[in-house]
């Protein structure tokens, strides 16, 4: 049975595909981090568009400010656009993998800026309540799992764990821990959540988490170290859904809990 670990790391996306913030807090509501993804960016197509298909948008640094609300984003050349991040505009319905469809709004004053440096044009929108375009609510990866699959792999190089865009990284547990948590409850901070299933890597993390370009085949990697899952898949870390909401900060227990048996 896996001990105790403890939170080293807390990032998040306000714009999804842009790159990750460090947090020393967050609070888990509901539906995970609300300043989490709460910003995606949509083609003329209508279907949503992030770092998979542009990878140097990793580039672009966002604020969100949900206080004020008020959001920024900082180009890589200098050039800085603020503005309010308020929704305006109708209800969008977003196609969204094959199980569902985002819902959003438009947001104003950020749209010329973003398709000129796409190359094509681009909206960004305001995820709706409950509609992020996340895989999970919450996110959770270790760094001996990250460590393992750099021995194994035998890789030159430190692998830069924001490849995997999680929310919490944990240290003092051992390789892959997490995947025990399966189907259990955790406490992260003062929150729990339900690990649900192993978390399913995508292509985004072939890509240098600073510039946004292809550099390692880490699909290839992760298949070559821990093969495919049952679901055809290539699995690091896992995702979990909200049980309790609660605040989570750097160095705060990670803790799964004993499971109650029938007297």
């Amino acid at each position: 049975m896996s001990g105790v670990g403890r939170v080293v790391r807390l990032r998040v996306a306000p714009v999804k595909g842009m790159a990750l913030l460090d947090r020393e807090t967050v609070e888990i509501g509901p539906h995970g981090v609300a300043e989490d993804r709460r910003f995606f960016l949509v083609g003329p197509d209508g279907r949503h568009r992030s770092g998979l298909a542009h990878g140097p948008l990793v580039r672009i640094v966002p604020e969100y400010d949900p206080a004020t609300e008020r959001l920024a984003l900082a180009f890589p050349d200098g050039r800085r656009v603020e503005g309010d991040a308020r929704p305006t505009g109708e209800l969008l319905e977003v196609p969204w993998h094959a199980r569902r469809a985002l819902r959003a709004r438009s947001v104003e004053g950020f749209d010329e800026a973003l398709s000129g440096y796409v190359g094509m044009s681009i909206r960004l929108v305001r995820a709706e309540p409950g509609s992020r375009p996340s895989s999970a609510h919450v996110t959770i990866l270790s760094v001996a799992s990250v460590e393992a699959v750099e021995r194994a792999a035998g890789l030159p190089d430190a692998i830069d764990d924001r490849r995997f865009r999680m929310l919490v990284t944990i240290d003092g547990v051992p390789p892959h821990a997490e995947d025990e948590w399966v189907g259990r409850e955790v406490a992260v901070g003062s929150a729990v959540v339900r690990v649900e299933i192993e978390a399913a890597r995508c292509a985004t993390t072939t890509r240098d988490p600073s510039t946004g370009l292809r550099d390692l085949d880490m699909l290839r990697v992760l298949r070559d170290v821990r093969g495919v899952s049952d679901r055809k898949t290539v699995d690091l870390g896992v995702y979990c859904d909200v049980v309790r909401t609660g605040r989570v900060t750097v160095g705060d227990d990670v803790r799964p809990l004993e499971v109650e048996t029938a007297a």
